[in-house]
């Protein structure tokens, strides 16, 4: 029997030690348990990512495929790669833009680094970023708006020390299972209250439900911030001593009675909020904040409470909630909206380092970090020639997907992955690549520890390393890019070397240090440093701000309403949200059948089991109503993980972050024939209203 090996858990960004152990005979892993060593989670692990990492419901790629007559085909990797280099470098010759990169929050912390040395250095192309655009980007520019630099300031260490818990916009107990247990011990001591426009598990088990309208948290949480002055709540001190531009948001404040009834809520839920900012508070926030037009106003607006009540320090503080595994690790390390440590884009001292180190000349590092991922696919055909997409499916998870789906019909794509997703289906070269417990590396939670990911078995023939397909593609467009076959290790060592004295300091990590602490917190800039809470200087503050000050927001608009608000022809919000079971796109979660998606509805809105047509203005997705009085009326449920899901979401984004609004547009349900199964998209007629 193999002896059982540590690594961590790559499910979701809780980032839990696991023990896992290979199958005797051939692939794969047999049992997975979680690590009672590992400092994270101290051996408690949720079943889904136990049950995914040991026995994932998936199809995975086991040859490299191209495209001949029409269909994919097995092949050799000298041909698939062949055809990979050949397209690449036709098309770098018109331009480095005519090449397109997604990335994604799935890959450990040197696949993501490089990823980001082959698109930027190899390639030098401004058309990169990863699908953790699509859901952090809002949070990562309203930190970097409070504190100059990206990140939470707390740790989960703080999760027993606070004395009340508000969670918005966000659904840990099915997302974020290990956490969410953290939080409740922690609560049966103080309180717990979730906001959220639905009754979802999280709000079950709160001590209080604030439901706002969908798309209202603005407007909520700046009603918060003015009952806070109105009742004489604020820390004076701390925003005189610690802070600037306080003043300013003071003179955008809305009226308390009109803000609390533009949101949907009474005044009664603004003073509970309010009453809990006076205790030590943790603000939790998740997709339901981020994924808006305005995300960033709203993220930012939910760390205006936290300096304005003094909820920074030890059991307080804003606590961003990441989805995928990585995110955070590809926000630190590859490349996509700044340099390696968090330097920005445009620091010319940061850009000549960064050439160096890739011994590659400066001016092939694109001068801006490119449009988001939603822009990336507004450019495929025009300059983008070849996509190259890792460990992500944009043919269900980008907004109006069936619109990104006629795109890629029109380019040369490339997917590298570890299982049959949507996209596949449209690529021109497949690269199956191997995924959680086939791999070493290392990866970052969401608390900003990193930890060691290890290999517990060897892959098939057919199937190569993320790290060691990159090198490929990026050594035929550039050569010399990498070594031929370059180790994780090194490939860490090079990455935290270009972080030291960064505000997301990597240096003082190994993986020696790791092996020996299981997880360290950056910043560590040395070999015995790792940070609990960020920015403490004994009693004070230093803040990565040119003045070393925290920056209340300016404020954001609450006026314009939603980007697609609900009409006589549409007459409901469609909302989405995660199934406990479900993971991102479903690739790993929901086997190689998809059932048509349920579709939650109130039930003064439909009937249960009805069988009908969700559609929007950008198509149709068959669906079975669940009714469910955990939806509001007039609201419309559906799963992110579902890959029709986002056939119907509408494309905007938020201006700054350049994240899609994924929680509100307006649609209406139809009926079809009952006993219809299939999930075809149906086209919306000028006649049905578009």
């Amino acid at each position: 029997m193999n002896g059982w090996v540590p690594t961590t858990c790559m499910r979701c960004a809780v980032g839990c030690g696991h023990l896992q152990r290979g199958a005797d005979l051939g692939y794969g892993v047999d049992s997975v348990r979680g690590n009672a060593q590992h400092p994270t989670n101290r051996g408690l692990a949720c079943q889904r990512g136990v049950r995914e990492t040991a026995d994932p419901d998936a199809a995975f790629l086991t040859r490299p495929l191209v495209r001949r007559d029409g269909e994919l085909v097995p092949t050799t990797w000298d041909v698939a790669l062949g055809e990979v280099a050949e397209r690449m470098r036709e098309a770098r010759e018109t331009t480095p833009d005519a090449i397109g990169v997604l990335g994604s929050g799935q890959q450990t912390n040197e696949a993501a680094y490089a990823l980001g040395k082959a698109a930027r250095g190899a390639i030098g192309t401004r058309h990169y970023d990863a699908n953790t655009t699509l859901c952090m980007a809002s949070a990562v520019t309203a930190y970097y708006d409070a504190f100059g630099s990206d990140a939470p300031p707390c740790s989960y260490e703080d999760i027993p020390e606070a004395e009340s818990h508000v969670v918005w916009g966000a659904n840990p107990a099915v997302a974020h299972p290990v956490l969410f247990r953290w939080v409740t011990d922690s609560a049966s001591e103080g309180d717990l209250i979730v906001v959220d426009p639905v009754e979802t598990k999280s709000a079950e088990a709160a001590d209080v439900h604030v439901q706002p309208e969908p798309g209202g948290d603005l407007t909520l949480a700046r009603a918060v911030l003015a009952h806070v002055v109105n009742t004489g709540r604020l820390d004076a001190a701390f925003i005189t001593d610690h802070t600037r531009r306080f003043d300013h948001l003071l003179e955008s404040l809305p009226r308390v009675e009109a803000a609390a009834e533009a949101a949907g809520v009474t005044v009664d839920d603004v003073e509970v909020l309010a009453e809990a900012l006076d205790a030590k508070t943790l603000l939790y926030w998740g997709m339901g904040v981020n994924q808006s037009t305005r995300g960033t106003a709203t993220a930012g607006a939910l760390i205006d409470l936290c300096l304005a009540t003094g909820n920074l320090g030890e059991g307080s503080g804003p606590f961003s909630l990441t989805g995928q595994a990585n995110s955070m690790g590809t926000r630190v390390c590859s490349s996509k909206g700044g340099w390696p440590g968090m330097r920005d884009f445009d620091d010319a001292e940061a850009r000549a380092e960064v050439a160096e180190t890739w011994d590659i000349p400066e001016e092939r590092l694109p001068d801006d970090p490119g449009p988001g991922p939603v822009g990336i696919m507004d450019a495929v055909g025009d300059p983008i020639e070849v996509l190259w997409t890792v460990a992500t499916n944009p043919v269900a998870g980008l907004p109006d997907a069936d619109d990104a789906a006629e795109k890629l019909e029109d380019v040369f794509l490339v997917v590298q992955d570890a299982f049959h997703s949507e996209t596949v289906e449209y690529a021109d070269v497949v690269l199956p690549a191997a995924t959680w417990g086939e791999s070493e590396g290392t990866t970052t939670n969401m608390e900003r520890a990193v930890s060691r990911v290890r290999a517990v078995t060897e892959t098939p023939s057919g199937v190569r390393t993320d790290v060691d397909l990159i090198a490929s593609v990026a050594n035929s467009v550039e050569p010399g890019t990498f070594e031929r076959h370059p180790e994780p290790e090194d490939l860490f060592e090079e990455m935290t070397a270009l972080t030291e004295g960064t505000p997301a300091d990597l240096s003082g990590l190994s993986y020696e240090r790791l092996d020996a602490e299981g997880a360290v917190r950056w910043p560590a800039p040395d070999a015995e440093t790792s940070v609990d809470y960020r920015y403490r200087r004994e009693d004070g503050w230093a803040f990565e701000t040119v003045d070393g000050k925290a920056w209340f927001s300016l404020g954001g608009t609450t006026e314009g309403g939603l980007p697609e608000p609900t009409t006589e022809e549409y007459p409901l919000t469609l909302t989405t949200g995660r199934e406990a079971d479900g993971y991102n796109t479903g690739v790993r979660s929901r086997g190689s059948e998809t059932e048509v998606p349920t579709v939650r509805l109130n039930p003064a809105d439909a009937d249960d089991g009805d069988h009908v047509y969700v559609e929007t203005r950008r198509g149709s997705a068959a669906a079975v109503v669940e009714t469910d009085s955990a939806v509001p009326e007039g609201v419309a449920w559906l799963s992110i993980h579902h890959p029709a899901t986002n056939r119907l979401t509408i494309p905007e984004v938020d201006p700054r972050s350049a994240e899609p609004n994924y929680k509100q547009c307006a649609a209406r349900v139809v009926p079809r024939v009952e006993g219809t199964t299939d999930a075809t998209t149906a086209t919306v007629t000028e006649e049905a209203g578009d």
